[in-house]
């Protein structure tokens, strides 16, 4: 069987209706779950078409297909400098937010894959220091990042409620 490829790329508006379903889905999952990390509102197109303005939105590609988004910022995350707990390091760092993987492919690696994209890129620019956060109750999101080696260094607090963050040393 051939191995599926992967490309990791920055998102072009013509990826719009594409990225937009993902998180669609994703809302419309959590929102059934009962949880409310998103919602209705948030993320939505608006979101995606600033975030390809900022030139920080990505995608990873297979075969042709948008299978998953994120925002990889490089110019940090206020709400980090208030971290409740202790980071690892006070080096520079990328974070993602807005991370989402296509329905059709979920279970598959693709979060993995897209978050040891983001790694290789930053490692790229010299940056040694990956942080991230999630809901509490994002047990997928939870999961994949004790999966990918993230460490928990406490909480970070936005006006939609707390996270728990994370940080991986690259």
């Amino acid at each position: 069987m051939e191995q599926e490829r992967y490309i990791f790329r920055r998102a072009e508006l013509t990826d719009l209706a594409a990225i937009e379903k993902i998180l669609k889905d994703a809302v419309d999952r959590m929102l059934a779950e009962g949880k409310q990390q998103w919602d209705e509102n948030y993320p939505n197109a608006i979101h995606v078409v600033a975030d390809i303005a900022r030139d920080v939105a990505f995608v990873l590609e297979c075969e042709g297909e948008v299978v998953a988004y994120g925002a990889v910022v490089f110019d940090g995350e206020p709400a980090y400098d208030d971290l409740i707990g202790d980071w690892l390091s006070d080096d520079k760092y990328v974070v993602v937010h807005r991370l989402g993987v296509a329905r059709n492919v979920q279970g598959r690696g693709v979060g993995a894959r897209f978050l040891k994209a983001v790694e290789f890129f930053a490692a790229e620019k010299g940056i040694r220091s990956f942080k991230i956060d999630t809901n509490f109750d994002n047990f997928a999101m939870l999961a994949l990042l004790e999966k990918c080696g993230f460490e928990y260094c406490g909480e970070v607090s936005y006006e939609r409620g707390s996270r728990k963050a994370f940080e991986k040393l690259i």
